[in-house]
């Protein structure tokens, strides 16, 4: 089904990824961390009604309010996305913010999410920690809608050609990847020191930017000696040849709403090692298409470990993958689902 689909970010005009989406987008420049502008606020409710449904990602942001106060006194209804800002690992991990989250949610978003048709969560884990993080949980409805993601673009045989050209010198390795933001959040000093201890017959290969030099040069150091290599941010079909030529996709992650990249490794029908952080692990240990262990250091090693002598089964665990993402992860799925929230107009 084509449904007609527009765009409102609070990014700028000019940020190059605007220019990749194949909808019309609106940006409103939004000012400062908080993105706050009116501008938005006017476009939305110059257009609320034109709109069957409204979706508002994020929180503590100004989409959130400035679209509660753009459809007040009309008939139209958005939902709402957390993506997991509301997991109770940032109220551990950065008190500070929490604390000035929890003063904005008693004055402000409290009233973006009680009055908002549904909140709508990824996974049935993130619906449940969130009810952890604020109380009174004001939410009047709860629906639980997995992220998802394509197929492959290209036969997985001419993808693997696309990245062994690129990287002859990973040609012939067996590839354990890691493909996401090098971020102390991921767990990649885990899984550096992991494959240090378990010494697995395979090529460690870290694809992905990182916005902090000093971390990085931490984990080049930490790998000195080791099968690992750096191959910086893979996009587009460099991404999905990444994923065609691995055995295993990993990531131990201390917190991970969804991971778009988990889904994708299902989908080009690579079993995936996580940390019982991944919000969607739940689902993938119960079809039998990865691991799941603790996000320390023990944990990280005995999924290296479980893998490793997993041997013939791992062409079992590859059909699993597949299967995950068909009933799962498959975008198609995703669409007729946000559709069916949606009621029909009189």
């Amino acid at each position: 089904m084509d449904v007609p689909s527009e765009v409102a970010t609070l990014d700028a005009r000019h940020a190059s990824s605007l220019a990749t989406w194949p909808v019309p987008v609106h940006a409103f420049y939004g000012h400062g961390n908080y993105g706050w502008t009116t501008a938005f606020t006017h476009w939305l409710r110059a257009r609320a009604s034109k709109f069957s449904g409204i979706f508002v990602h994020g929180l503590w942001q100004w989409q959130g309010l400035g679209t509660r106060q753009a459809v007040r006194g009309t008939e139209a209804r958005y939902w709402l996305f957390p993506h997991g800002m509301l997991d109770p690992w940032f109220r551990q991990a950065f008190p500070w913010r929490h604390a000035r989250k929890a003063g904005y949610w008693k004055c402000f978003e409290h009233r973006v999410v009680r009055d908002a048709a549904g909140i709508v969560f990824t996974s049935e884990e993130e619906r449940r920690s969130a009810r952890a993080t604020f109380q009174p949980w004001l939410a009047q409805r709860e629906f639980v809608i997995p992220l998802g993601t394509t197929a492959p673009p290209q036969p997985a045989e001419a993808l693997r050609a696309r990245f062994e050209a690129r990287f002859p010198q990973l040609r012939g390795e067996r590839i354990l990847l890691f493909l996401g933001r090098l971020h102390e959040k991921k767990g990649c000093d885990l899984l550096i020191e992991a494959f240090r201890r378990v010494a697995p017959p395979m090529h460690l290969v870290f694809a992905g930017p990182c916005a902090d030099a000093r971390f990085e040069a931490d984990l080049r150091a930490r790998a000195e000696g080791l099968r690992v290599t750096f191959t910086g941010p893979l996009y587009g079909d460099d991404k999905w040849a990444a994923l065609a030529a691995a055995e295993v996709f990993v990531l131990p992650s201390h917190q991970e709403n969804f991971g778009v990249a988990v889904a994708e490794a299902l989908a080009s029908g690579v079993p995936v090692l996580l940390s019982q952080r991944v919000n969607i692990w739940r689902e993938i240990v119960e079809d039998g298409a990865g691991f799941a262990e603790v996000d320390d250091l023990e944990g990280t090693v005995r999924l290296l470990e479980r893998w490793r002598w997993l041997a013939a089964d791992q062409a079992v665990m590859r059909l699993a993958a597949q299967r995950c993402f068909a009933a799962r992860f498959d975008i198609r799925r995703t669409a007729e689902n946000l559709l069916a929230l949606i009621p029909p107009r009189s």
